[in-house]
């Protein structure tokens, strides 16, 4: 199976970008489909983004797309969620998720699709 790790996180600034990676090793990524999560203590994950095995097909959570970019290179085996003008409400753990299954829309927004996660990496946006 594969394994995920995240990695970009960091304390910025409001207004900077970040680019958080997820490498996979254990199996090439391309048969994986991949989605970015993140969670604010107490609160349940949010969806952020999702792209296709291919890397041609995207999906957004509401009022994400602009905001967050997400794109992959599976030559490299990566996935990557490009964050601009941050806001201090990004503050999150940020997840990237994969999985094989075949999907609808719906399904890709929705952790429950995923049956492969990373640890997370932590993003602080201070004010």
């Amino acid at each position: 199976q594969v394994q995920l790790v995240e990695s970009g996180g960091g304390l910025v600034q409001t207004g900077s970008s970040l680019r958080l990676s997820c490498a996979a090793s254990g199996r090439t990524l391309t048969p994986y489909a991949v989605g970015w999560f993140r969670r604010v203590p107490g609160k349940e994950r949010e969806f952020v983004a999702f792209v296709s095995r291919s890397g041609g097909f995207t999906i957004y959570g509401d009022s994400m797309e602009g905001h967050f970019t997400i794109s992959r290179d599976n030559a490299k085996n990566m996935v990557y969620l490009q964050i601009d003008t941050l806001k201090p409400e990004d503050t999150a753990v940020y997840y990237c998720a994969a999985s094989m299954s075949s999907y609808t829309t719906d399904q890709v927004t929705t952790p429950t699709y995923y049956p492969y996660w990373g640890q997370g990496t932590q993003v602080t946006v201070s004010s």
